[in-house]
């Protein structure tokens, strides 16, 4: 399938599927057509989430895809075991989730399994049970790309890492990545907070570090949609907000991509970030479970749509969609989703 940028249309779009239909068998490309889909939602707090769930019923509609109402999970990783087995008492012929913690859902895909419904994986990979597909940007570069953009514009000084949720593999990759990199760099020095994905957590915490710390010379937030808010009101609060190109200016990189953090970067507030395809995200977890209920498989290798599948683990594969850097330079660039949004 040809890659669009932004919204596809829905003659070029049904004209690919129609080739994945018939790929499979007919009793499979019948279930694909007529079987619900689940939707499953790590949470709606983050403007990021709040994008990937108004994409999704776009493009259910243009692939023919019936769906049910999504469910959100609110954060909790219990709740969203309970949530996908809602789904498969449901009836849910395929599940697309984004997982909270990449152990603990192979329990909901293990019961999955059990019913022979077919799950992708968005955002997030699991690191246990089948997937039929997870569709994620590569967090490792999210980690080494922030961390470049600091290097390359701040020679010396302490810099702060406001991470995710360590039980969770973009937490892990991107910490670890910034980590690794930040080592090219001997004149910078590291902070850490772990703040899960919770913004009032980051606040707190950057609040105290920078009382102790007031020379902070950068900051790499891993989640503009939960942590852009409270860092910018922590730093107004401390009389530390100052525009790039002010010699006091803190360097910010976040990741996500959303109107916020563009707006952000066109006011001097924040240098950068990496955006996170949401749009993408929705678009292709609901072409792999479409794909997965006609019996369609995929192997490692580049896509036709500007991406590349690997193979995390014996028999889990990832898409690695694209995640371009945002900065001044190209903030209104209008291929980006973060600024195809009304």
């Amino acid at each position: 399938m040809t890659f669009i940028k932004g919204l596809p249309t829905a003659r070029r779009f049904i004209a690919a599927a129609a080739v994945i239909v018939a790929a499979g068998a007919a009793g499979a490309a019948h279930a694909a057509e007529t079987g619900k889909v689940g939707l499953g939602l790590p949470l709606l707090t983050s403007p990021f989430w709040q994008s990937y769930n108004n994409y999704l019923p776009v493009y259910a509609k243009e692939m023919g895809l019936d769906i049910l109402a999504p469910v959100n999970s609110n954060g909790d990783p219990a709740q969203q075991i309970t949530d996908m087995n809602n789904l498969l008492n449901l009836g849910a012929k395929g599940i697309v989730v984004g997982p909270l913690d990449s152990a603990a859902i192979s329990r909901a895909l293990d019961a999955s399994t059990a019913k022979s419904v077919p799950v992708v994986a968005v955002d997030v990979a699991p690191t246990q049970g089948k997937v039929a597909m997870v569709v994620r940007a590569d967090n490792r570069a999210y980690g080494s790309k922030a961390c470049d953009y600091i290097g390359e514009h701040v020679k010396s000084g302490k810099v702060v890492q406001i991470m995710g949720d360590l039980a969770s593999v973009n937490g892990r990759d991107r910490s670890e990545a910034f980590r690794a990199c930040l080592k090219k760099y001997p004149g910078l020095s590291l902070l850490e907070i772990p703040a899960a994905w919770k913004g009032e957590v980051a606040a707190t915490a950057l609040d105290s570090l920078l009382t102790a710390n007031p020379d902070v010379k950068a900051i790499y937030m891993q989640a503009g949609g939960v942590y852009l808010s409270p860092t910018l009101q922590t730093l107004r609060r401390k009389q530390l907000l100052f525009k790039a190109g002010d010699p006091k200016h803190i360097v910010i990189v976040s990741n996500d991509g959303i109107p916020q953090e563009y707006e952000a970067i066109r006011r001097g507030e924040i240098d950068a970030t990496i955006s996170q395809p949401a749009d993408l995200y929705a678009k292709y977890g609901l072409f792999y479970i479409k794909a997965a209920l006609a019996g369609q498989t995929f192997k490692p290798g580049p896509t036709d749509h500007g991406s590349t599948i690997v193979q995390r683990a014996p028999g889990i594969l990832e898409d690695q969609l694209p995640a371009p850097l945002v900065t001044k330079s190209n903030v209104d660039d209008k291929s980006l989703w973060g600024n195809t949004i009304k």
